[in-house]
């Protein structure tokens, strides 16, 4: 797999030496906003390669996307991203927000399609707007100046029709220029190694970086898997059985499972690992330093 290319600072890593990155959602509310700005700055010390912010279907979140980001660029030193997608919005639309990134310093983009707004059952793309995310990526790209990430489904997307249509539509990003792509998260890496091998097969070249979900509460992440397609095996049910009323026990399981599913893919060559962190840094802090993951050079925030 291709290595994705190293943070401007100087990081000593253990002897398997990877790199990470971090998401987060757009807080509903002023007090959300205050906690992520805190979340970001406890995972500076991590020199990740960039932190990125999603973007509602249609432009849901647009708001909060851009304010959230501001805030960030303003109160640390983090590399940004923005998801952006095309849902229900024209071309003019959907670029005025990517310039809207540019000027804030953002130029990282996660393009994505987005997803089916609620009331419909199946995807149309707006008569005016990009018609899926290969056609944003390349828009994008036509635009100039954007590093960009898309997805990928390692249990192929919900909407595919089939897999081979799934390893289409990621083999179109690329093709349109996407930089990498982040998978859905998965718990099992064999699913992974499988994708990876699938993707080769299929004529894919670009790199596939690994998403990983850090579990904050078993149960609801397993009713979110389902809603995602993503297989949940016994054995991590297992883990967690009993763990409702214990948080601490919850908690170094989870850490645990996480690191476990990282050193495994690394020993096996990956790396660069996404995190969703969930707007908590805790098992993520954790997890990192779990895993060796120091600066040489600690990152300096904007007072």
């Amino acid at each position: 797999m291709t290595t994705l290319s190293q943070n401007a600072f100087t990081v000593a890593r253990n002897s398997g030496g990877f790199t990470v990155s971090f998401e987060a959602f757009p807080p509903m509310s002023s007090a959300g906003q205050e906690k992520l700005v805190n979340v970001a700055r406890n995972l500076e010390e991590f020199a990740p390669d960039f932190f990125s912010v999603t973007y509602g279907a249609g432009g849901g979140t647009q708001e909060r996307t851009l304010k959230t980001l501001a805030e960030i660029t303003q109160k640390t030193g983090h590399s940004l991203a923005g998801h952006l997608t095309c849902v229900g919005a024209t071309k003019q639309q959907t670029n005025a927000v990517a310039e809207q990134y540019r000027k804030m310093g953002v130029k990282r983009i996660v393009a994505l399609r987005g997803d089916t707004p609620e009331g419909t059952d199946h995807y149309t793309p707006h008569p005016g707007g990009y018609k899926n995310a290969a056609d944003l990526v390349a828009g994008l790209k036509e635009m100039g100046g954007f590093d960009i990430s898309v997805g990928a489904y390692p249990e192929s997307h919900p909407n595919s029709p089939s897999v081979k249509a799934d390893l289409d539509n990621l083999q179109s990003k690329f093709e349109a220029g996407a930089d990498r792509a982040i998978t859905q998260f998965f718990f099992d890496n064999h699913i992974f190694y499988d994708f990876i091998d699938a993707a080769q097969d299929h004529g894919i070249t670009g790199p596939i970086v690994p998403g990983i979900l850090l579990i904050h509460n078993f149960w609801k992440v397993k009713r979110f898997a389902k809603m995602c397609g993503t297989d949940v095996p016994d054995w991590l049910e297992a883990r967690f059985a009993g763990l409702e009323d214990d948080h601490a026990a919850h908690q170094l399981v989870a850490v645990s499972t996480a690191v476990e599913q990282v050193l495994e893919m690394a020993a096996s060559g990956v790396r660069h690992f996404h995190f969703y962190t969930m707007n908590q840094s805790d098992l993520a802090v954790a997890v990192c330093r779990s895993l060796g993951l120091k600066p040489v050079k600690k990152l300096q925030s904007v007072a």
